[in-house]
C-alpha cells in the first residue's frame, strides 16, 4: 500500500442505547506456508460478516440514565466490530481490518489473464506479500474465496473462482508452514461488493480474497 490510498471506517448502528465497540488496529504487511483443507459448502451469511465472538457487554436494563419509554426493554447487548478499510486508488487492493480477522482482496485482474486460473507473472510478488502477513499474525488457518461477475453462467463462473482460488493458495502454501490449514471456495457471482452493472463495479467483483484470524503476532 502506498501513501496514495484511500482510507474508509464505516461507523457502526446504535443497538438500542448503548453498544460497544472494539478498537482495531492497522498493521504493516508480510507472509508463509501451507497444507490445504478444501470445503465448499455455501455459508448462510456472505464471508467475513460472520458475528463476533467478542463476550456480550453487561448492560444494567434498570439503570435511570438510559431513560426507556414506559414498558419499552433492551434487545440483547451485543458487540459490534469495527471494520476499517484501506484500498488502493486503483481498486486492486483492498484490506480490511477488525479486531478479530484481516482480510486481503485483489482484483482478479492483477492475477489471471481474462477468463483464466493461471497466474500471471506479476501475481507472485502480490501473494508474497499476503503471505508474509499471515505468518506475522502467525495464523494457522487461512479462507481463500474466489468470486466472479454476473457475466456468464452461474456454473461456469462457480468453477472459475474456485480455479481461481485454488491456483493463489497454491501460491500461499510455498511461503506458509505445513501446519495450516485451508478453507478453499468458489461463488460465482454471489455476495458482490460493486454494481454489476457497470464495468467499474464488475471490475471489483471479480476478485479473489484471503481472510485469516488477527493473532498475538501483530498486535
Amino acid at each position: 500500500m502506498t501513501e496514495n490510498q484511500l482510507r474508509r471506517s464505516p461507523k457502526p448502528s446504535h443497538l438500542a442505547a448503548i453498544t460497544a465497540a472494539a478498537t482495531l488496529l492497522i498493521t504493516g504487511a508480510h507472509v508463509l506456508g501451507a497444507t490445504a483443507a478444501r470445503a465448499d459448502d455455501k455459508p448462510s451469511v456472505p464471508p467475513g460478516t460472520e458475528a463476533s465472538s467478542q463476550p456480550d457487554v453487561p448492560i444494567d436494563s434498570n439503570s435511570p440514565g438510559l431513560k426507556l419509554p414506559q414498558g419499552a426493554t433492551l434487545a440483547p447487548p451485543k458487540v459490534l466490530d469495527i471494520a476499517q478499510v484501506v484500498e488502493d486508488l486503483g481498486g486492486e487492493e483492498r484490506r480490511q481490518d477488525t479486531n478479530e480477522t484481516i482480510m486481503m482482496a485483489l482484483q482478479a485482474e492483477v492475477l489471471f489473464p481474462k477468463d483464466s486460473a493461471v497466474l500471471n507473472a506479476q501475481a507472485t510478488a502480490r501473494i508474497q506479500a499476503i503471505a508474509a502477513e499471515i505468518n506475522k499474525q502467525k495464523a494457522t488457518k487461512v479462507r481463500v474465496f474466489g468470486f466472479t461477475d454476473n457475466l456468464g453462467t452461474y456454473e461456469h463462473g462457480k468453477v472459475l473462482s474456485k480455479q481461481r482460488a485454488d491456483a493463489v493458495q497454491r501460491q500461499l502454501a510455498k511461503d506458509l508452514d505445513p501446519g495450516i490449514t485451508f478453507d478453499i471456495r468458489g461463488y460465482s457471482e454471489d455476495y458482490p461488493i460493486a454494481d454489476n452493472g457497470t464495468e467499474e463495479g464488475r471490475k471489483k467483483n471479480r476478485r479473489v480474497e484471503i481472510s485469516f484470524p488477527r493473532g498475538e503476532g501483530g498486535q
